[in-house]
C-alpha cells in the first residue's frame, strides 16, 4: 500500500519514442468518454495475471482511464471494440493500457466503466477526508491508504484509537460532506503546498498536483476525486485493528455505505426473527443466549467424564473377556467432540487388556489407548497407521492422537490398526 504522492515502484517498460501520456483525468476525472491516438499496440510478453489470452499493450496519447497507483486501483473501459483489462504506470510516464485483442494505430474512441470510476472517486475524496479528520482532530496521521473492492482502510500511527475517537472522526468527516464543501485540484511546487499547509509533505521536484477539500484539507495526490464532499454521499466506518504497529481503520463511502448499511439491517432483522424478538431488544436476547450457552457448556463438560465412563462400561460388556489376546474396541463415532473421544479411550483403557482403538468420522480423529499393564506400544501403532494412510500423530506408550489427512479412511485406519497388533 502507498500514500497517494508516492511513486509506483517497480514500473513495467514499454519502450515509447513519444511523448508522456497526456492524463486527461487530471483535469476532469467525470468525463467518461475520450478520443486519442493510438501510438503503438503490440502483444505483452507478461500476460496479464488471471488470463491465459494473449493480451496486447496500447499507448495512447492522452487518455482519460487511471492507472493503479497511489492506493487506487485502475479504471476499467474500453478502447474502440477492445475490452482494458488493466491501466499500468509504466517508469517513462506513460500509461500502459492493457486490451483482450489489438487495435489498429491512428484515432480510437475511448470509454470508462463509470459506476467503477465514481466508485473509486467517493473512496479516494473520503479517505482524504477522514485522514484529514484523524490528524487535525485527534492527532493521528495516515501511514498508507488501501482502496479495496469491497472496503478500503487507513493505516494510522499513534494511540489505539478508542470508540470514542472512532466515532468521532465519523461524525466529524460525515458533517463535513453534508455541509458539501468544495474539492478542487491545485497546482505548485512542495515548496508552496508547505506554506499552505499540506498535511504531509513530499520530497519531489518540479510541479506537483494536489487536492483541496475546502477549509480541512490539502494533500497531494494523482488519484481521481469527486467535486464536493456531498458527492461522497457518506462514510461508514467498518472496523479497527492492529496491523504492525500501527492501526488499519476499515471505511466504506457512498454507495458501498449504502449497501453495507442495508445489508446491516437486513442481517440485524434476520437475527431478530431467529431470536424472535424486536431488533432493538437483540442485543439483550444475545446476550442472554451467550449466558444460557455458557451454563450448558459447563454442565456438559462436567458430564462428560460421567457419560464416558457409562459409554465404557456398556462397550466392554458387549466384549467380554478374551484369553488369547487383548479385548479391542474399535469404533468410529459420529458426532461427538474430539475430547469426548479422549475420555472415552481413557475410561475403556482403565480395564486389564484392552485396547481401544477410536476415530471421529467428520475429521478423521485418532486416539488409541490401553491399559498400563500392557507391553504393546499406542504411539508406535498410530505411527504406522499414519504413515500408510496419511496424517500424523504421536504420545506416550499407553496413549497416542492423531488425526488422519483424510477423515473418509478412518474405518480402515482402525481396521489396519488391529491387523498391525
Amino acid at each position: 500500500m502507498r500514500q497517494c504522492d508516492e511513486n509506483v515502484a517497480n514500473r513495467p517498460v514499454l519502450n515509447s519514442p513519444f511523448m508522456p501520456t497526456r492524463r486527461l483525468y487530471f483535469d476532469d476525472p467525470f468525463q467518461d468518454n475520450f478520443t486519442a491516438n493510438v501510438l503503438k499496440c503490440e502483444p505483452l510478453s507478461d500476460p496479464l495475471a488471471g488470463h491465459d489470452a494473449t493480451c496486447w499493450g496500447v499507448l495512447l496519447d492522452q487518455t482519460h482511464l487511471y492507472p493503479t497507483s497511489g492506493g487506487q486501483p485502475n479504471d476499467l473501459g474500453k478502447l474502440g471494440e477492445a475490452n482494458v483489462l488493466d491501466v499500468r504506470d509504466l517508469e517513462n510516464e506513460d500509461i500502459l493500457h492493457v486490451i483482450d485483442r489489438p487495435i489498429p494505430t491512428g484515432r480510437v474512441e475511448g470509454c470508462i466503466h463509470w459506476p467503477r470510476r465514481f466508485d473509486h472517486m467517493q473512496q479516494h475524496t473520503g479517505q482524504h477526508l477522514l485522514s484529514a479528520v484523524f490528524q487535525e482532530r485527534f492527532g493521528l496521521p495516515t501511514i498508507s491508504f488501501h482502496l479495496g473492492e469491497t472496503v478500503s482502510s487507513i493505516d494510522l500511527r499513534g494511540q489505539q484509537p478508542s470508540d470514542l475517537v472512532l466515532e468521532g472522526a465519523a461524525r466529524a468527516a460525515n458533517a463535513v460532506i453534508f455541509e458539501d464543501r468544495e474539492v478542487t485540484v491545485r497546482y505548485g511546487t512542495a515548496e508552496q503546498f508547505a506554506e499552505l499547509g499540506v498535511r504531509k509533505q513530499v520530497e519531489r521536484i518540479g510541479i506537483l498536483r494536489a487536492i483541496e477539500i475546502a477549509g480541512i484539507d490539502l494533500q497531494p495526490c494523482g488519484g481521481t476525486h469527486v467535486r464536493h464532499t456531498g458527492q461522497i454521499g457518506m462514510i461508514l466506518l467498518r472496523g479497527c485493528g492492529r496491523i504492525r504497529q500501527d492501526w488499519r481503520v476499515e471505511f466504506v463511502c457512498g454507495g458501498r455505505a449504502e449497501s453495507a448499511a442495508r445489508h446491516d439491517s437486513d442481517l440485524l432483522a434476520s437475527i431478530s426473527t431467529l431470536l424472535k424478538c424486536a431488533s432493538v431488544d437483540t442485543e439483550a436476547s444475545v446476550e442472554r443466549l451467550l449466558r444460557e450457552r455458557e451454563v450448558v457448556c459447563k454442565n456438559l463438560k462436567a458430564l462428560q467424564p460421567r457419560l464416558a465412563e457409562a459409554d465404557a462400561a456398556s462397550r466392554l460388556q458387549s466384549a467380554p473377556p478374551r484369553s488369547d489376546g487383548p479385548r479391542v474396541i474399535a469404533e468410529v463415532l459420529e458426532n461427538t467432540e474430539p475430547e469426548y473421544l479422549q475420555l472415552l479411550a481413557t475410561a475403556l483403557a482403565r480395564a486389564p487388556n484392552v485396547v481401544a482403538l477410536l476415530a471421529l468420522k467428520e475429521t478423521g480423529a485418532l486416539v488409541f489407548a490401553q491399559h498400563s499393564d500392557s507391553a504393546r506400544d499406542m504411539s508406535s501403532l498410530l505411527r504406522k497407521v499414519v504413515e500408510q494412510l496419511g496424517g500424523k500423530g504421536g504420545g506416550t506408550k499407553d496413549f497416542a492422537r492423531g488425526a488422519l489427512t483424510d477423515a473418509s479412511k478412518s474405518q480402515s485406519a482402525l481396521t489396519l490398526a488391529q491387523s498391525l497388533l
